[in-house]
């Protein structure tokens, strides 16, 4: 069944706005003026949240969004849907365990759902299952909301009949993997403050201060040869002041030349591959990697994916390309009849007790156990690394910007000592 958004008065004259469910426009209006609504727009909604086009209407942001490619513009659009999916999934999950049909289950979190976006989505998945299409390939027409993770997780809780402990489960996966992001930014978000405020006041300085500064200098120092530091700082200052917009203009050049190369296969690969090579910042992304690898494999295992489905999974949800590579490769070798474990330590990208322990977990036939050991012990060294990290890039910043700053000083006070008088 169609969903159409809708523009109306009230019986006083109040304007609402809204979603309703209808076989047709005209049903959806009769709907609406048994609600003593007066429609004065009506619209209905595409698959993906886009509106259809209408006769002097413009196409929704959604509908109108690069499709096909590997960047999609929804995604920019739908982050207050993706952080509310967690509560969504959970409460879908009580519900499902209380006995309730997914149906039901699915319209009763309609009603809660704060996010406009995320409910019209829920409508249409709601519809779809009512129409007979399964629950997790409906979830599949809205990726921009649904990663391949989470459908397949759904699918094979569809297949084993323990949907609602997959869900609950999909559920702590999803929150684990918000709190160590979260972790991660809240560890380099300072020092990142303190480098964009002591950048700020550099170019407060080379602005207002130093001109004024450097221009009665200057004055007072007549024909008289200035110091080297002085001499310098005048001529950052004019190319600061004469060419700002020009070192914008090729900022901005670098980073769309970044985006349009690491948007290719080849360009993320080499991107990912370097990002582990960065001193001290490689091992921390190594680690977050390896942590989420693990998380994720122990989570679909437990929901009953098969392996080989497992690593297909993984290769297309882990943040590191070089890591997706390396897990595809492995898959290959699953499939011609090897271990896990053995391409895994091939790699160099896992570490070696990496590989250990899921060996271990393969002949023991724990490997789910195994691998939620591996995500406990590199969450706990990814805080570690987050703390190191923080620890000594702080200082870096301290010495740099007091050093930025105490060239300036000495510029401006050189010419003083040497004998010049205001």
């Amino acid at each position: 069944m169609p969903v159409y958004e809708y523009n109306a008065l009230t019986s006083t004259g109040e304007p609402k706005r809204g979603i309703v469910d209808a076989s047709t426009p005209k049903e959806a209006r009769e709907k609406l003026r048994s609600r003593s609504l007066f429609v004065t727009d009506i619209t209905a909604v595409r698959k993906g949240g886009g509106k259809r086009k209408g006769k002097g209407e413009e196409e929704d942001v959604y509908a109108a969004a690069v499709r096909g490619g590997a960047f999609d513009l929804r995604r920019l659009f739908v982050g207050r849907a993706r952080a509310e999916l967690v509560s969504v999934t959970r409460l879908l999950a009580t519900l499902l365990k209380a006995g309730i049909n997914l149906v039901d289950a699915i319209n009763s979190v309609i009603q809660q759902v704060e996010d406009k976006y995320l409910g019209t989505v829920l409508r249409q998945i709601r519809e779809d299952i009512r129409s007979g299409v399964s629950f997790n390939d409906s979830l599949a027409q809205h990726p921009e909301l649904f990663d391949p993770l989470y459908v397949n997780m759904v699918r094979a809780g569809e297949a084993s009949g323990a949907l609602d402990s997959v869900l609950s489960r999909l559920a702590d996966f999803m929150q684990a993997q918000a709190r160590m992001k979260g972790r991660l930014t809240t560890a380099l978000a300072y020092p990142a403050i303190m480098a964009v405020m002591g950048f700020g006041v550099v170019c407060f300085l080379l602005a207002f201060v130093v001109p004024k500064i450097v221009a009665v200098v200057v004055k007072q120092s007549g024909k008289a040869a200035l110091p080297l530091p002085t001499v310098v700082l005048i001529r950052i200052q004019d190319v600061f002041l004469g060419y700002w917009w020009l070192g914008l203009l090729v900022l901005a050049t670098l980073f769309l030349l970044y985006k349009a190369v690491t948007s290719t296969e080849a360009g993320a690969m080499a991107r990912d591959t370097w990002k582990l090579k960065i001193p001290v910042l490689g091992d921390l992304f190594r680690k977050q990697s390896i942590a989420r690898f693990a998380h994720t494999f122990a989570t679909l295992l437990r929901s009953g994916v098969q392996a080989t489905e497992c690593l297909k999974i993984l290769a297309h949800v882990v943040d590191n390309k070089l890591l997706g590579k390396v897990l595809r490769e492995t898959r290959e070798r699953i499939l011609e009849g090897t271990d896990i474990s053995t391409p895994l330590k091939r790699s160099r990208i896992f570490p070696p007790v990496v590989g250990d322990m899921i060996a271990i977990g393969e002949e023991s036939g724990q490997l789910e156990e195994l691998l939620e050991r591996i995500a406990e012990s590199y969450d706990e060294e990814v805080d570690q690394a987050s703390q190191r990290v923080t620890s000594m890039i702080e200082p870096l910043i301290i010495v740099a910007m007091s050093g930025v700053v105490g060239f300036i000083v000495l510029s401006i006070i050189l010419p003083l000592v040497q004998g010049f008088k205001f």
